[in-house]
C-alpha cells in the first residue's frame, strides 16, 4: 500500500462532489412543497396499508437498488422497532429474466404489477430520466388497476412527468445525484409513513 497522500487535485474534485450534493439537497429542501407532498404521500400509504394494501416499488439499475432499500426499511427496520410494514420491490431475477425473455424487457414491471397490484396498493416508481418504457408500461397497468402512483423522477420528468398521482422531480442532471436525492426523499417518506401509522412520534 502506498503512503503517498492524495493529490490536492483529487481532494478538490472530491470536495466538489460533496458540495454539489449539498447544494442540490438544499435546493430540494428549500421548496417546502416537497415536504408537504411527502407528508401527503405518507398519509395515503398509511390509509391504504390500513385497508389491507401494500407498497410496490420499481426501478432500473441503481433505482432498483433504491427500491429494494426503501422496501427493506419498511419490512425490516428503519430507526426504531415497530411492526413490519408491507412493501415489495420488483427485483426477483426469476421474474425479470423470464418476462424479459418471453415478452421483452419493456414488460418486466408491467407484468409484475399486473400479478401483484391491487386497488389499495401504492406504486413507487423510480426513473432518473422519466423515459424508461418499462416504468411507463407499469404505470399504465397500475392506473388501470386503481393503484396510487408515486413517481420519483429527475431532469424534466420525461414521459412520466404527467402520469402519476404524486410526483417528485428532484434537481440534478446526472443519474447518481438524482438517485441520491431520491433515496433522501424515500428515507424521509419511511419515517413519515411510520408516524402516519402511529408507530413513532
Amino acid at each position: 500500500m502506498s503512503d503517498t497522500a492524495p493529490s490536492t487535485d483529487q481532494s478538490a474534485l472530491i470536495n466538489d462532489e460533496l458540495v454539489d450534493y449539498a447544494r442540490l439537497a438544499s435546493a430540494f429542501a428549500a421548496d417546502t412543497n416537497n415536504a408537504h407532498k411527502i407528508a401527503h404521500l405518507a398519509s395515503i400509504c398509511a390509509e391504504r396499508i390500513r385497508a389491507g394494501g401494500k407498497l410496490l416499488a420499481i426501478g432500473n439499475g441503481g433505482s432498483c437498488a433504491d427500491a429494494l432499500h426503501f422496501c427493506e426499511e419498511l419490512t425490516g427496520r428503519y430507526r426504531a422497532d415497530r411492526p413490519s410494514i408491507p412493501a415489495i420491490a420488483c427485483a426477483d431475477p426469476g421474474h425479470i429474466t423470464c418476462t424479459a425473455n418471453d415478452y421483452g424487457y419493456d414488460h418486466v414491471f408491467a407484468r409484475w404489477v399486473e400479478g401483484l397490484g391491487a386497488t389499495n396498493d401504492v406504486l413507487i416508481a423510480l426513473s432518473t430520466s422519466g423515459n424508461s418504457q418499462n416504468i411507463v408500461n407499469a404505470v399504465e397497468v397500475a392506473r388501470a388497476r386503481g393503484l396510487h402512483i408515486a413517481l420519483f423522477l429527475g431532469k424534466d420528468g420525461g414521459h412520466l412527468r404527467a402520469k402519476g398521482d404524486t410526483r417528485f422531480i428532484v434537481p440534478g442532471q446526472t443519474a447518481d445525484r438524482i438517485q441520491e436525492l431520491h433515496m433522501l426523499t424515500l428515507h424521509t417518506l419511511v419515517g413519515a409513513i411510520e408516524r402516519a401509522l402511529g408507530y413513532t412520534d
